[in-house]
């Protein structure tokens, strides 16, 4: 053999071997699919127990994975949840606390001042994307964001190569073709017109459009890993259903109505989205090699839905403002129709993609998170003492006022930031927070508090101020 074609052996030897050691370094073809439905409320779905909306599609991904009785946001309103979710961290930890921008508080009336929050997803972060991206993933974002401002702060500059329809405002001003409408600022009174999210023709509705661009663009990434970001604006206000699902809903008598019909619609249309995704997925044959999670960002909205059994709604802390539906179809692996009542937050779901698809951990970034591997896998519970929340602002949502949270086990409490009082509830016997245990309990409630307050102080929780403009009316 002729020196040439030796050094030409040893060449292609170190080339393959080189090319085997990134093939084992490099995801299989696990595919990640996360729904995330924009306020929709813990009970607002069939297999959750509501007899009213109508989810068929929604109820069949349960029967096919696992449903979580106690998952939560991390947040009771939008941009804060979303942020966790991408991140892996506590909207404290982020210092992003509100939904973006906000506009509720009172020089006059309210008696703290708000803490200080960022008004974007901060560029540092390594978002989920961003760690998909880096090993082979195509990434795409669908629907709302409401995580920043054009310029700089979009889907596409947090590691989405596709970005349909993500905006900064966090509701369309229309359901309907073209989309657009306008909405009063409530901080400043002036109006904000928003434009179209996406193309469209006369008689689109909103959620079909999101749907469409969302078999688009998994039919073309069919041929390599790929993760899809539907984030639908609905359930949201305003409050627009397609009138052939809602004249069905306006003919059942008001009594056994769960919310509005025009709400009803719209979750209808969502479930009917999902069958949509779900059934792309098969045409294209890779259904059995795709991880789909459906999740909410905050409980239901007090004018659209009824939250019972559970206490208050959408921006309040108590159980209706943050429990939300969470399913997860990990096909092979989680037992179908399965359930969990292990307490999960939204930052769970970045390190349980990457643990899910085999790529290693980024400790540092998804800090607060755990895996759910060993609950998906029924092979372990999670290590973990408690969930926390921090909510330093005020909104104009019913039942709700600046607090934090925390839950450990059973057990949860609620510190009210302007009064100063907690409140402890048991919910495997309480679920709808209705007794205060904190007097017959006054040591777990200690023991509580002290957990609280040391966590804000680890994760560098922006206080609450005294307000010098509060007029004591």
């Amino acid at each position: 053999m002729s020196r040439m074609c030796i050094a030409l052996a040893v060449s292609l030897c170190f080339a393959s071997a080189s090319w085997d050691a990134r093939g084992a370094e490099s995801p299989g073809k696990t595919n990640v699919v996360l729904i995330l439905v924009d306020d929709l409320g813990w009970k607002d779905v069939g297999c959750y127990g509501s007899d009213y909306y109508q989810t068929p599609h929604i109820d069949r991904l349960a029967a096919e994975g696992m449903r979580f009785t106690d998952a939560y946001a991390a947040c009771n309103v939008c941009s804060p949840s979303r942020a966790a979710i991408l991140t892996g961290k506590y909207p404290a930890r982020l210092l992003l606390t509100q939904w973006l921008p906000s506009g509720r508080w009172d020089a006059e009336k309210n008696r703290l001042k708000e803490a200080r929050y960022l008004s974007n997803l901060p560029l540092e972060e390594v978002t989920l994307a961003e760690t998909l991206r880096e090993s082979g993933y195509r990434t795409g974002f669908i629907g709302k964001w409401h995580l920043g401002t054009e310029t700089y702060y979009y889907p596409e500059h947090q590691g989405f190569d596709v970005n349909v329809a993500g905006r900064d405002y966090g509701a369309p001003g229309s359901y309907f073709y073209p989309f657009e409408g306008q909405w009063k600022i409530p901080s400043t009174g002036q109006t904000l017109v928003k434009k179209a999210p996406l193309s469209g023709k006369p008689g689109d509705y909103l959620v079909d459009r999101l749907a469409e661009e969302a078999e688009r663009f998994i039919r073309s990434s069919a041929d390599r890993p790929f993760f899809l970001m539907l984030s639908h604006y609905a359930v949201h206000t305003p409050l627009q259903g397609k009138p052939e699902k809602q004249k069905k809903y306006e003919a059942i008598e008001t009594s056994r109505r769960q919310g509005k019909p025009a709400y009803a619609a719209m979750v209808e249309s969502v479930d009917d989205s999902v069958g949509r995704v779900m059934q792309t997925l098969a045409d294209v044959g890779v259904e059995d090699e795709t991880l789909v999670l459906l999740t909410s960002d905050n409980g239901g909205f007090a004018k659209a839905t009824s939250n019972a059994p559970l206490r208050a709604n959408k921006g309040s802390n108590y159980e209706g403002g943050l429990r939300v539906p969470l399913i997860i179809k990990w096909p092979k692996r989680t037992t179908p129709g399965s359930v969990s009542a292990q307490p999960v937050v939204g930052t769970d779901y970045y390190p349980t993609i990457l643990d899910a698809v085999g790529i290693s951990p980024r400790p540092h970034q998804h800090v607060d998170g755990v895996s759910l591997v060993p609950v998906l896998s029924g092979t372990g519970s999670l290590n973990r003492d408690a969930i926390y929340w921090h909510y330093p602002h005020y909104n104009q949502h019913p039942q709700s006022f600046p607090s934090g949270v925390v839950r450990a086990g059973k057990w949860k409490l609620i510190e009210a930031f302007e009064a100063g009082d907690v409140a402890l509830y048991d919910l495997d016997n309480d679920i709808g927070e209705q007794h205060d245990l904190s007097q017959s309990h006054p040591e777990k409630t200690a023991e509580l508090l002290q957990s609280l307050l040391d966590w804000r102080r680890q994760v560098g929780a922006d206080p609450m101020r005294p307000n010098p403009q509060y007029r004591d009316h």
